[in-house]
């Protein structure tokens, strides 16, 4: 019996985050700008011949089993898993069940602020696509990745993270009002790429956060037109901009000035992207040698991206480690390739 196993980059969100929300970007834009580390969301797929579909999301310690259906129910309970498995039977199959064991895992912590949730649906695509030689190419992978969550679940959340995954690597990506999307693959030196990954300390705050909360309070201020927020994302969008032109100039000085920018105009975009517990965590990176930082994702908690003097990483790593027994720093890894899929025999 064959098995399938796919992978799919997690992904570091440098600027612009939160412009990528369809309810600000149809009226505005949206620009973000992203890279995918070697942190993954992981799929195996085995076909059965006993007409039973099982799902085991074994670092979630959830598991799921069903006599093999056309459409399962995907109110509770690995949602994800089940949404994906009914867009894919229902648009590929023609609605004839597919008998399998779906075993899934990540390599970061649910709430990370990397992206883990929409790398998964990229992962379990992937795997599918590989298994019934399915005629997708990225963009539609990372629409229908998005399509599954967004609209078929009706989970609150951007566009970037969909495409971060599928097509890895560095890229500048913009969300046009008529719902295109352009992906810029950038291509970074590797001196630069290396430069980078010593300037970086990833930091888990020990805090998962549910984004939705923070989304959804995002996207009722947008649509209210709050001055704060609208000022936000605006300045978030300009932020992602600069940020493209200071990478491929490689000026790192103006790199962090613009993760700090965008921190702070982050923060306008609503009242649950900090908490004291983070402008603790951010005023002890400042007195150990950091040059700006923010909360990865939707803001929160997760991952903190930190940026340093590579001669202070070290003793900024530290402190992060002695602070509060809670959370853990350490050093990140750039990945340039997106989604994968391979079979074993």
């Amino acid at each position: 019996m064959i098995k399938i196993r796919s992978k799919a980059p997690l992904r570091l969100g440098l600027a612009g985050g939160g412009t990528d929300i369809e309810s600000y970007f149809r009226t505005c834009g949206g620009a973000v700008l992203n890279a995918t580390i070697r942190k993954y969301a992981h799929c195996i797929v085995e076909p059965r011949s006993d007409d039973t579909v099982v799902f085991d999301a074994v670092d979630m310690h959830e598991r799921f089993e069903c006599k093999a259906v056309p459409r399962i129910d995907s109110d509770s309970g690995l949602r994800l898993h089940k949404g994906v498995y009914n867009r894919i039977v229902s648009e590929y199959r023609a609605g004839e069940p597919l008998p399998l064991t779906m075993t899934t895992y990540c390599d970061a912590p649910a709430g990370s602020g990397l992206g883990s949730s929409s790398t998964m649906v990229v992962a379990m695509i992937k795997a599918y696509a590989e298994l019934l030689n399915l005629p997708i190419d990225d963009y539609e992978m990372a629409q229908l990745a998005y399509d599954v969550e967004r609209n078929d679940l009706a989970l609150s959340g951007g566009m970037q993270d969909q495409y971060a995954a599928t097509f890895g690597g560095f890229n500048y990506v913009e969300f046009h009002s008529d719902g295109t999307v352009m992906v810029n693959p950038l291509r970074v030196k590797n001196w630069v790429l290396n430069e980078l990954e010593s300037s970086i300390v990833l930091y888990y705050t020990g805090v998962s956060r549910e984004s939705a909360k923070i989304i959804d309070e995002q996207i009722a201020l947008s649509e209210r037109e709050d001055r704060h927020t609208i000022e936000g994302m605006a300045e978030l969008k300009d932020a992602a901009y600069e940020m493209k032109s200071c990478l491929l100039r490689a000026d790192f000085d103006g790199l962090a000035e613009c993760v700090d920018r965008g921190w702070q105009a982050k923060k306008k975009t609503s009242h649950y992207v900090s908490s004291s517990h983070i402008e603790q965590l951010y005023d002890l990176v400042m007195m150990h040698g950091g040059k700006a930082a923010k909360i990865s994702g939707a803001g929160g908690g997760g991952f903190m991206m930190i940026f340093c003097d590579p001669a202070k990483r070290y003793g900024l790593m530290e402190a992060l480690n002695g602070y509060d027994g809670r959370g853990r720093a350490e050093s990140v890894s750039f990945y340039e390739r997106g989604a994968q899929a391979w079979t074993l025999y």
